[in-house]
């Protein structure tokens, strides 16, 4: 089975990772064949960049960015997405698991669902910023629009919880020790 994690630079796709790896691929756990280890792919969207436009004075004056200045924040916001990828499979190398990195141009909802559609994901997972029900209205959300869209499984990822002084918590070590777990089948924390 392949299952990519949808990557940002946000403490959501963080956990998630985190959970991907405490869960799916626990330390010590070592199959009786390759095949039966799933395969992990980091997914990152890097959403299409437009011509910024700042208005500038007085009304219906404005500014466009450059082509050349345009071409040089793509470039950056390209190493910086990379860099991002870099470090998640330092992450997953320090655990033990080999992963690959895909880098995905587009709207990141559509680019991910795309993604697992290419790569024949057999789950997808997603990290959650907590929002509720007015900010996904509002804001939109990623995990929303994958689990409904993707043919696959999507697991969201819920954020850590929060502290007494509003701060979110690291991740506690989850056992993930269920018969379910063993046998395939994966249940919510």
């Amino acid at each position: 089975m392949k299952v990519l994690v949808a990557l940002d630079d946000s403490g959501g796709s963080h956990h998630a990772l985190d959970w991907v790896l405490r869960c799916l691929f626990p330390v010590g756990d070592q199959p009786a064949t390759e095949e039966a280890r799933p395969d992990l792919v980091l997914v990152h969207a890097l959403e299409p960049l437009h011509h910024a436009m700042c208005p500038v004075g007085g009304t219906g004056s404005a500014v466009y960015g450059a082509p050349s200045i345009m071409q040089s924040v793509r470039a950056a916001r390209k190493e910086s997405a990379r860099n991002l990828l870099d470090r998640a499979k330092r992450v997953c190398h320090t655990r033990g698991v080999s992963a690959a990195a895909v880098l995905v141009e587009g709207e990141s909802r559509e680019a991910l669902y795309r993604a697992a559609e290419d790569a024949g994901a057999g789950l997808l997972v997603v990290g959650s910023r907590g929002l509720g029900a007015v900010g996904r209205a509002f804001l939109g959300s990623v995990s929303d629009y994958c689990v409904h869209h993707a043919r696959c499984p999507v697991m969201v990822v819920p954020p850590p919880p929060v502290d007494k002084d509003g701060q979110r918590m690291r991740s506690s070590p989850i056992r993930c020790q269920s018969p379910c777990f063993q046998q395939g089948c994966l249940m919510a924390e």
